[in-house]
């Protein structure tokens, strides 16, 4: 059993408005999906996110978007939450959800959102399949296969669940002496080498060490 890590970014004109919020505005430091639900006769999908940001201006975006019937956004601590949402499924996923309907696939969760508005999908599956996903994705959509190899869950790569953001945040602390011992560098000093606010630097710091620290005693 082959599996494939693949990162999609569609088109500005064809983005869902929370990635195209993603991409544009600092108050998303990690999303992603955890699990969902498409009701193909009804033209509706249930999803649950996990996610780490400001929360009323997230809470403003996703009450705006036209596609979403009704959400609830449930706290989990000060800055992450869950967002359990209905929303319809827009023609625009359709079409590129298209490349996955008649292969033998599995899709393994989380899809991890990247600040740009990409996003990383696990796909799982024979390699004639993987290949077709690739080659039957539309031309505008900007495709970086990622990795391929045997799945093997007991062996998870360290950064396996750590998106680009929250790497970039753990090299800039490297860099600046945030983990010497004794520590050299500040938090307010990785938020000024990343241009955020510190709250934002220390999400993605902690959302990255506890990613790479799960990974790494995983059975």
């Amino acid at each position: 059993m082959k599996y494939l890590d693949v990162r999609l970014r569609l088109p500005r004109e064809t983005m869902h408005p929370m990635l195209e919020f993603i991409a544009d505005e600092d108050v998303v430091a990690y999303e992603e999906l955890l699990t969902w639900n498409v009701l193909e006769e009804r033209g509706v999908e249930y999803e649950l996110f996990y996610v780490v940001a400001d929360r009323e201006p997230y809470r403003e975006q996703v009450a705006s978007v036209d596609s979403i019937r009704w959400f609830e956004l449930t706290p989990i601590d000060e800055d992450s939450q869950y967002l359990y949402v209905c929303q319809e499924t827009r023609p625009e996923e359709r079409d590129w959800r298209a490349a996955f309907a008649s292969l033998d696939l599995l899709v393994v969760p989380p899809i991890r959102y990247q600040n740009d508005g990409s996003f990383d999908i696990t796909l799982l599956g024979d390699g004639e399949d993987l290949r077709a996903v690739v080659d039957g994705l539309p031309d505008d959509v900007e495709t970086t296969v990622l990795e391929v190899g045997d799945y093997d869950r007991r062996h998870p790569r360290v950064t396996s669940d750590v998106t680009d953001r929250q790497l970039e945040a753990a090299r800039v602390a490297v860099d600046v002496g945030y983990y010497e011992r004794p520590r050299e560098g500040s938090l307010a000093d990785v938020a000024r080498e990343l241009d955020v606010a510190e709250s934002t630097a220390s999400n993605l710091l902690q959302e990255a060490e506890s990613r790479i620290m799960h990974a790494l005693v995983d059975d």
